[in-house]
């Protein structure tokens, strides 16, 4: 079976898309662990699959990571057995800002901000144990927090995420070069026992 593709027509058609969040949906399910991407590339848009592009490292290294137990192809996306096994392990996935470009270099500071508020008011709702942010600089722009690092972020913000603890782990894009799937897999997979996923 071959992979999905798009002409760049396909894809730019979906420019300004947005993609629902991945949330439990069903009774019993609990949020235990949100990704938070930056915002959807125009590949998320048109498979309406949060982290979906060939080049994209996020499935891969949650199956490394013995985070997820089933593949999910970053080309095809997911379809609904792929989703259920998501929310059934109790994870999630949003965006900080929700709206497809090309780019994240092409979100204005004032759209991460007011993406960075929504969040919140998210997390707030949803109640997840962990909330992991994949873009260190997406972070620090949403939330006024120029000199924030990697990583389990101060208890002090706990308060703000309505509990949750707060993590910010190294964005998956292929654009990202200074990761390996092996080193995302790491990092995934210590919020993922965070959350209590495993």
């Amino acid at each position: 079976m071959s992979r999905r593709t798009f002409t760049r027509a396909e894809l730019e058609s979906f420019r300004d898309a947005e993609v629902p969040d991945l949330l439990p949906d069903a009774p019993g399910q609990q949020l235990k662990l949100l990704f938070v991407g930056i915002n959807p590339g125009l590949w998320t848009a048109a498979t309406q699959t949060h982290f979906a592009h060939p080049g994209n490292r996020f499935y891969p290294a949650l199956l490394l990571g013995g985070v997820i137990t089933e593949p999910v192809d970053p080309a095809d996306g997911m379809g609904e057995a792929e989703r259920t096994m998501m929310r059934e392990r109790g994870i999630g996935i949003s965006n900080v800002v929700h709206r497809a470009t090309a780019k994240a270099s092409e979100l204005s500071a004032e759209e991460l901000r007011e993406g960075g508020v929504r969040l919140t008011e998210l997390v707030a709702r949803v109640r997840p144990r962990v909330v992991a942010i994949a873009g260190i600089t997406a972070y620090r722009t949403a939330f006024g927090l120029p000199k924030a690092t990697p990583g389990r972020q101060p208890e002090t913000l706990d308060d703000l995420w309505a509990g949750a603890e707060l993590w910010v782990v190294p964005n998956p894009s292929g654009l990202n070069a200074h990761e390996t799937v092996a080193s995302l897999a790491a990092a995934y997979r210590e919020v993922a026992e965070a959350a209590g996923v495993i």
